[in-house]
């Protein structure tokens, strides 16, 4: 793997917010920045459901991922889901996204995780692509539903 990935603490904090501030800022949702520390800090902090990690140079990271864990009979015990993947304008279609995933799928897979899911724009074929080649494939009878709470 060229790029670098690490696991982030609550110390990558300052570096992270502004990465999700702006993947919020560019798929249109709505969150305060209160509301973003609320939801990351936990997962920072060693939270049993859920991990985030940087990419790219430690002091100016190029883009982060979340996963949140759960458990699916129908996969045969613990999954995981991509809950966002970013990754700066600037240094997007360079191969960075495929990397990360594949390393993490590997890493997640080291610990037990049966499956990862992820969800992806219907229309947006050229993310679709990039998914398919971190071996990612469309589940053709299924979409997933949701009720906010």
């Amino acid at each position: 793997m060229t790029t670098a990935i690490h696991l982030a603490t609550p110390d990558d904090a300052p570096r992270l917010l502004p990465l999700i501030a702006a993947f919020h800022s560019e798929y249109g949702i709505e969150r305060s920045d209160e509301q973003r520390e609320a939801a990351l800090m936990p997962l920072l902090q060693g939270s049993p459901l859920g991990a985030a990690w940087l990419f790219g140079p430690a002091k100016a990271p190029t883009g982060y991922t979340i996963i949140t864990f759960g458990w699916s009979m129908e996969m045969g015990g613990m999954d995981a889901f991509v809950d966002e993947l970013y990754i700066r304008p600037p240094v997007r279609k360079r191969g960075i996204a495929s990397e990360v995933l594949l390393a993490i799928s590997s890493s997640l897979s080291d610990v037990g995780v049966q499956a990862l899911h992820l969800e992806v724009d219907r229309d947006d074929e050229a993310t679709q692509r990039l998914y398919s080649r971190a071996h990612f494939k469309l589940r053709d009878r299924y979409s997933l539903m949701t009720r906010v709470l």
